[in-house]
C-alpha cells in the first residue's frame, strides 16, 4: 500500500534517472568496435539511431511491468512472478554473470586508456587485464573495509561523465582538426550484397546495445513516480531523447576527427579527439579523468551486485552462506568476496573486450528477451482488474514486439559471427537449469 506521505520522483527526477541509468562508459570505447562491425558510415549511424528506438521500446515496456508489480528488485523477482522457478533461478544468475562481465568490460575500458599515460608503447592484452584486474581487486578491498561511495561523489561523477561527452561534441566545431578522407580510398567503391548490410548492422548492434543497456532498471520505478500515467512514458521519452541525441553526436564527432577507416582500429577513441583539439595534455588528462570515472564505476557495481546476490539468498535462490554478513562493518563479506572473483575471472578467461562484449550481451539478449516477455503474462492475469493506476504503454504490442526481436536478432549475430560465445553462454545457461534440479532449489518468491 502507497504511503500518503512517501517521496515521489519529479518528471525531472525521474528523467536524470533515466540518463543516469543509461550513460555509462560504453561510449568512449564502443564506437570503434561499432564501426569495426559496420561496412559503411550508414550502417554505423544507423545501428545508433536503431539502437536507440530500441532503448526507447524497451524503456517503456519496463516501465509498464514494474508499474505491475511494484516490488523492490523487480528486474530479478519478475522472472519467479512469471516463469517455472528454474527459469528464474536459471537467468538471474546469467544476469549476475553479465554484470560482472559488464565491470570487467569496463575495467578493461579504463586500463586502455590509463595505459595510454604510463607506457611508451602499446600494452599487450594481458597487461591491460592485470591493469584491469588491479582496479577491480582494489575497489574489492575498499569495500571489504566497509567504505561507501557518497551519492555527492556519484553527482560529480555523472557531471565529469557529461562534461567529456560535451567536450567531445565540441570537436564538431573544430573543422581544421577534422579528418581529411583518402581520395584513394573514396575512388574505390565495394558493392555490398544485402546479406552484408543484414550481417553488418546486427555486428554493429552488439556494441551499441552494451552502450545503451541500463534502462532496464526503469521497472523499480513504476510505483515511485507522481502522477506515473503521465510522467513515467514522458520521463523516459526526453531522456532516451537526450541519450540518442548525445550518442549521435558523439559518434559523428568520432567520424569527423578521426575518420571512419581509422575509427575501426583506433583504441582510446575519445582521447585521441581530446588530443587533436587540445594536445597532448589534453589526451593526457582525458585519459586519467576517464580512468577514474572507471574506478568509481567499479565501486558502484561491486557496492550493489553482492546486494543483489544477498536477497537472492533471502529468496533461497542462492545458498544462505550468501547471507553473511561483517556487521561492524556492515560488509556481505562472501557476496562481494565471490562477485569480484567472478569478475576476475572474466577477465582471466576472456581477455580483451572484443570477446568480453560479446559474452556479455549473448547473455543480455536472454534476459531482455525473457524479462520483456513478462509483460504479455502479466496484461493476461491482470485482465478484468482494475488498471487505473497503471501505466500502460501506447502502441502495445508492437513496442515489446520490435524489442524482443531485435534482441533476438542481436544474440543470432553475435552466435553467426563468433558461435563459440554462443555456446558457452548457453552452456551457463544449461548448466544452472542443472544446477537447479539438482539441488532442489525452492522458488523465488513471486
Amino acid at each position: 500500500m502507497r504511503s500518503a506521505n512517501r517521496p515521489m520522483l519529479s518528471l525531472f527526477d525521474f528523467t536524470m534517472i533515466v540518463i543516469g541509468l543509461v550513460i555509462g562508459m560504453g561510449i568512449f570505447r564502443t564506437a570503434s568496435d561499432s564501426a569495426r562491425a559496420a561496412i559503411t558510415p550508414t550502417v554505423f549511424f544507423a545501428a545508433w539511431l536503431f539502437g536507440g528506438v530500441i532503448a526507447l521500446c524497451g524503456a517503456l515496456t519496463y516501465a509498464e511491468i514494474g508499474s505491475r508489480y511494484p516490488v523492490t528488485g523487480g528486474y530479478y523477482r519478475i522472472f519467479a512472478k512469471a516463469y517455472h522457478p528454474s527459469v528464474a533461478f536459471a537467468i538471474n544468475c546469467i544476469i549476475l554473470i553479465s554484470n560482472a562481465a559488464s565491470l570487467a568490460a569496463v575495467a578493461l575500458i579504463g586500463s586502455e586508456y590509463l595505459s595510454e599515460t604510463i607506457f611508451a608503447k602499446p600494452p599487450s592484452d594481458l597487461m591491460k587485464s592485470l591493469i584491469a584486474m588491479g582496479s577491480i581487486l582494489l575497489f574489492y578491498f575498499v569495500n571489504l573495509m566497509g567504505l561507501r561511495m557518497s551519492s555527492k561523489t556519484q553527482n560529480i561523477l555523472m557531471s565529469v561523465k557529461i562534461g567529456m561527452i560535451l567536450l567531445l561534441i565540441t570537436a564538431l566545431f573544430f573543422p581544421e582538426h577534422h579528418h581529411t578522407p583518402s581520395v584513394v580510398a573514396e575512388a574505390l567503391p565495394v558493392a555490398y550484397t544485402w546479406t552484408d548490410y543484414i550481417t553488418s548492422f546486427g555486428g554493429a548492434l552488439v556494441a551499441v546495445c552494451f552502450t545503451y543497456g541500463g534502462y532496464q532498471q526503469t521497472i523499480n520505478f513504476g510505483d515511485e513516480i507522481r502522477d506515473p500515467r503521465r510522467n513515467l512514458p514522458r520521463g523516459i521519452f526526453i531522456g532516451i531523447m537526450v541519450i540518442i541525441a548525445l550518442y549521435l553526436a558523439v559518434s559523428f564527432s568520432y567520424y569527423k576527427v578521426i575518420g571512419f577507416e581509422e575509427l575501426k582500429t583506433s583504441k582510446g577513441i575519445a582521447a585521441i579527439v581530446a588530443e587533436r583539439i587540445f594536445g597532448p595534455v589534453g589526451r593526457y588528462i582525458f585519459s586519467l579523468l576517464l580512468f577514474f570515472a572507471v574506478l568509481a564505476y567499479v565501486n558502484v557495481i561491486l557496492l550493489s551486485n553482492p546486494r543483489v546476490m544477498f536477497a537472492m539468498s533471502e529468496d533461497g535462490i542462492l545458498p544462505a552462506i550468501f547471507r553473511k554478513k561483517d556487521e561492524k562493518k556492515d560488509v556481505l563479506t562472501v557476496s562481494l568476496t565471490v562477485y569480484a572473483l567472478l569478475s576476475i575471472g572474466i577477465l582471466f578467461f576472456l581477455d580483451t573486450f572484443d570477446k568480453i562484449l560479446s559474452f556479455t550481451i549473448f547473455l543480455d539478449c536472454i534476459g531482455m528477451a525473457f524479462s520483456a516477455a513478462t509483460i504479455f503474462i502479466l496484461r493476461k492475469r491482470m485482465k478484468g482488474e482494475d488498471d487505473s493506476q497503471i501505466y500502460k504503454m501506447r502502441l502495445y504490442p508492437l513496442m515489446p514486439i520490435l524489442f524482443i526481436a531485435a534482441y533476438v536478432f542481436v544474440a543470432f549475430s553475435i552466435a553467426y559471427d563468433k558461435p563459440a560465445t554462443a555456446v558457452t553462454a548457453l552452456a551457463v545457461l544449461a548448466a544452472f537449469v542443472g544446477i537447479y534440479f539438482a539441488t532442489g532449489k525452492r522458488p523465488l518468491k513471486g
